[in-house]
């Protein structure tokens, strides 16, 4: 048995997807910077995957920046906006992806000022809580979309609103959202906003940013001039075409797709709830992504919960992060309040469209199972 449900990690490959790669792997090779025959082929297809990735988000082509993947995405947004203001200072969420707090923390080590903006115990970001971090000489605000680890869906429209009315540029990684809710660019009163191709059923190492028109941007990449002078390097061809493959695909299955995984999460929390009820679902009030379920289990490290569904063929995710061999709650548990043993007995399980209800009761009879064999062993205090 094998049923993987880490899709918040990483996707599989949609094989249209693959499809649509082979030619710009085998066939069409040339540099789409080429004036030549060959070289202006590639370049028509470069500018259908944007043409896909732009109606993904509802913006013009000419606002997609094509990267190696979110984290690029991420650090472009963040050092490309806060190039022009030296010396001033960003604001991020206490729960953003560490492609976004690693380019933050990096800027306040060389000068920039930095603040985080606090979570409620849901993990919800309040115009409150944002007004608070922000200070005068604040420029740049990023929150995402949708969390990874607990799946909590922000308000970004109401959030950009309140940025946009204190003068600042508003940017939102919505590399865990695409694909899984609607994303409306405009509707979404961002000014940038990060995608990702291997979330979304497409390749890994190619993601964009999203720019409005008329945002100034520095580069932090130079070289030839590539995607309108904002990334410098020749286009992964075959990935870029990927991309905007899986965002087609995207844009006509997203609701399908969701609804297949809120069916697959209702009858997941319900069997929990009915025979698991001391686990905790974590932001169970909140909104949250259609796929993504973390729970708590009392008395069991998520790290040994993993090894022991990995053992029997079930692959998930933990709320863990490894220290100097230590497990330690995740800054995401943390922000929510979830310290110390409970922050460390989070696993997270994100389903994708090809899991089955099949696979959600094998995995709470493996979970039952589990636990009985922990308290029988009294490696926990499970009851």
């Amino acid at each position: 048995m094998s049923i993987y449900l880490d899709h918040n990690a990483t996707t599989p490959l949609d094989p249209r997807v693959w499809a649509a790669m082979v030619p710009y792997l085998r066939d069409y090779y040339a540099n789409p910077s080429s004036v030549h025959t060959p070289g202006r082929m590639v370049r028509t297809a470069v500018d259908q995957a944007r043409e896909q990735v732009a109606a993904l988000v509802k913006v013009h082509p000419s606002q997609v920046i094509f990267t190696s993947g979110g984290t690029e995405a991420n650090n472009l947004a963040l050092k490309g906006i806060m190039a022009r203001w030296p010396g001033q200072r960003l604001a991020v969420s206490a729960i953003e992806h560490a492609s976004v707090l690693q380019p933050a923390r990096a800027l306040s080590e060389r000068g920039w000022g930095l603040d985080v903006i606090g979570v409620d115990e849901q993990g919800r970001v309040s115009t409150a809580s944002l007004r608070a971090a922000l200070t005068p000489s604040t420029r740049l605000v990023s929150v995402m979309t949708a969390n990874n680890e607990i799946g909590v869906v922000q308000d970004i429209a109401m959030l950009s609103d309140a940025a946009r009315r204190a003068g600042l540029i508003m940017h939102s990684d919505a590399v865990q959202a695409a694909g899984k809710l609607a994303l409306d660019f405009p509707a979404s009163g961002v000014h940038l906003m990060s995608l990702s191709a291997h979330k979304l059923y497409g390749p890994k190492g190619v993601g964009a940013l999203i720019v409005e028109q008329g945002i100034e941007l520095s580069p932090w990449q130079h070289g030839g001039g590539h995607e309108g002078g904002m990334r410098a390097g020749t286009e992964n061809v075959a990935g870029i075409v990927g991309f905007g493959m899986a965002a087609e695909l995207a844009q006509a299955e997203s609701a399908a797709r969701a609804a297949h995984c809120i069916e697959l999460r209702r009858h997941f929390e319900q069997r929990l709830r009915q025979e698991l009820p001391g686990l905790t679902i974590v932001a169970e009030g909140a909104e949250r992504l259609s796929n993504t379920v973390m729970i708590l289990v009392p008395g069991v490290e998520g790290e040994t919960l993993l090894m022991h569904l990995d053992q029997a063929g079930i692959a998930v995710s933990s709320g863990s992060a490894c220290s100097a061999g230590h497990a330690a709650a995740s800054h995401v548990l943390v922000a929510l309040g979830l310290v110390g043993d409970t922050g460390r007995s989070a696993v997270r399980i994100s389903f994708g469209r090809d899991n089955s209800l099949t696979d959600v009761d094998a995995v709470v009879a493996a979970l039952s199972g589990m636990l009985k064999q922990f308290r029988a062993m009294s490696l926990t205090g499970w009851e």
